[in-house]
């Protein structure tokens, strides 16, 4: 799938997939093609104890106690809700869980505040219904339903940005494990031919963000059928540099750029994102603070642009006034407010660090006040 912008988890990484499940001799809960031990191996890389004949890459950064609890709970009666600020890595956890244990990580609902039921259960095929009535053909099962019949992985992405009603209708999905579909009422018909009942290894991954609490809470019944396991923002230098790295090596290798991004310029976003949150949290309200959440998931989305800017009208490397640039750019979504803001940084921060250390950072801060006064 060489031809698709971006290929889900279970193609990008058949290879590694396919190795692991023709070695792996451990007990599989269900339908699940990997035994829980080689779900947590695939997710967090291997290590040289693990003895393997190759090796295997890390893919999500974080505490394996997550992933384990995850995959545990995976294995059980219940729903997995994985829930944190935005840009913490549950969609890709998700994603990567589902790859593993299914080999389909396809099956998604996106929560909205225009998700309705439907796209939980099922649908018609309209033409259909018309020409030959209601029948299981003319039936659109819905990516959960699908999960379900195949006992497959389905997942929920989002789940508090849809409304109360739209959530309820998973309880009894959690709850009962099957759908009834009463227009298929028939008289005289197989009993069950009205209900689709889920096989074994089906579950949920749900995701929601701590950020929407409030929004859409989730009720006291269905927050039951789930186990949470809450995935914190990334506060280790070392670890958010790991994932850095890991995201750009991606970007590079999926562009086929060859652009030199300094270790240097690594340390300035990183500590740029350090000096901004430590800002946040000393912040009276949140007219003080950036509109932005200043995620990993941010800090690569700004990386991945100074990097493309380089390459499309730069030179063949990435410099400090790019980053900054792009800093600037990426993270001022309210003006003047994160505009002020970000000068104030400048100003009280980076100045005299350009001076105490030198380096890229004073290349690093004219690059940042000319973004300001662009955009002023």
């Amino acid at each position: 799938m060489s031809d698709v912008l971006r290929a889900p988890a279970e193609t990008k990484y058949a290879e590694e997939l396919d190795w692991l499940e023709s070695i792996d001799d451990g007990p599989k809960p269900f339908s699940w093609r990997l035994s829980p031990k080689m779900v947590r191996l695939f997710v967090l890389g291997s290590e040289r104890a693990d003895g393997l004949d190759r090796e295997i890459s890390q893919k999500w950064f974080g505490d394996r106690s997550f992933v384990e609890r995850s995959i545990v709970t995976l294995a059980s009666d219940r729903g997995l809700l994985l829930i944190g600020d935005p840009g913490t890595g549950k969609s890709w956890l998700a994603e990567l869980l589902s790859a593993a244990i299914s080999r389909n990580s396809t099956l998604v609902v996106q929560g909205t505040a225009g998700t309705t039921e439907d796209h939980i259960k099922y649908a018609w095929n309209v033409s259909m219904v018309i020409a030959k009535g209601q029948s299981r053909e003319s039936m659109i099962p819905s990516p959960i339903m699908t999960a379900m019949e195949t006992g497959a992985i389905g997942r929920f992405e989002e789940l508090t940005r849809s409304t109360s009603d739209v959530q309820d209708a998973l309880i009894s999905i959690l709850s009962e494990k099957y759908i009834s579909v009463p227009e298929l009422q028939s008289d005289g018909g197989d009993a069950g031919d009205n209900i689709v009942f889920a096989k074994p290894g089906f579950s949920i991954i749900a995701t929601a963000n701590s950020r929407d609490r409030g929004v859409n809470d989730l009720s006291s019944a269905l927050k039951r059928r789930f186990n949470f396991v809450r995935i914190p923002v990334v506060t280790n230098r070392k670890s958010e540099a790991e994932i850095v790295r890991f995201r750009t090596e991606e970007l590079l290798r999926r562009h086929a750029i060859d652009l030199d991004v300094p270790p240097t310029l690594l340390d300035i976003l990183l500590q740029s994102f350090a000096d901004l949150r430590a800002s946040a949290a000393a912040a009276g309200s949140d007219d003080e603070k950036l509109e932005s959440a200043l995620s990993t998931a941010e800090q690569i989305g700004v990386l991945e642009d100074a990097v493309l800017h380089s390459n499309f009208f730069g030179e063949s490397t990435l410099t400090a006034r790019t980053l900054a640039s792009s800093l600037v750019g990426s993270l001022a979504r309210r003006a003047p407010e994160d505009l002020a803001i970000f000068n104030k940084y400048l100003h009280g921060v980076v100045e005299p660090r350009s001076k105490e250390e030198g380096g890229s950072w004073p290349e690093f801060l004219d690059g940042g006040r000319d973004t300001i006064a662009t955009l002023s």
